[in-house]
């Protein structure tokens, strides 16, 4: 005899301030947005546009020497806290840690981070892009808000 699962009790799509979580019935599988490919896509491009606005601002904050230690030293300094303080078995990161960190503590880290970019972009007279940059961060970590509560918990 054939098992006849209805579509609509196999996946069934819930939605909660515009965040949307795939379940399928059958096997108890759960997408989470906050590991959604287009979402880690998301948060990718956020991590190279802040890179690139501290970048250039630190580019343009002298016309000698310094800039080239302010250019190439500022993303540095940025990448590697980025990468070193982490989460063990964080959903949104390859799982790894090389230095354990409470999760409050890699939320901070992140918000700051990402606060760095936008003010670059608003001392450099990037207003527009500023305020796109820090609404487009608030939609990703409203949209990933299972991770906040994770990061909160760990």
């Amino acid at each position: 005899m054939k098992n006849n699962i209805n579509t609509r009790d196999k996946l069934q799509l819930f939605t909660w301030s515009g965040c949307a979580v795939f379940s399928d019935r059958s096997t108890k599988k759960t997408t989470i947005m906050a590991t959604h490919p287009i979402n880690l896509a998301i948060r990718f491009l956020l991590e190279l546009s802040t890179l690139s606005a501290i970048g250039i601002w630190g580019w343009k904050q002298s016309d000698s020497w310094p800039k080239f230690i302010l250019a190439f030293g500022l993303p540095i300094v940025l990448m590697t806290i980025w990468g070193t303080f982490a989460v063990p078995d964080d959903p949104s990161r390859s799982g790894s840690a090389p230095v354990v960190t409470p999760g409050i503590i890699r939320l901070t880290i992140e918000l700051f981070f990402f606060a760095a970019g936008v003010w670059a972009l608003y001392d450099m007279e990037s207003t527009n892009l500023s305020l796109i940059m820090a609404i487009v961060v608030v939609v990703h970590y409203a949209v990933s808000y299972e991770r906040v509560q994770w990061l909160f918990q760990h």
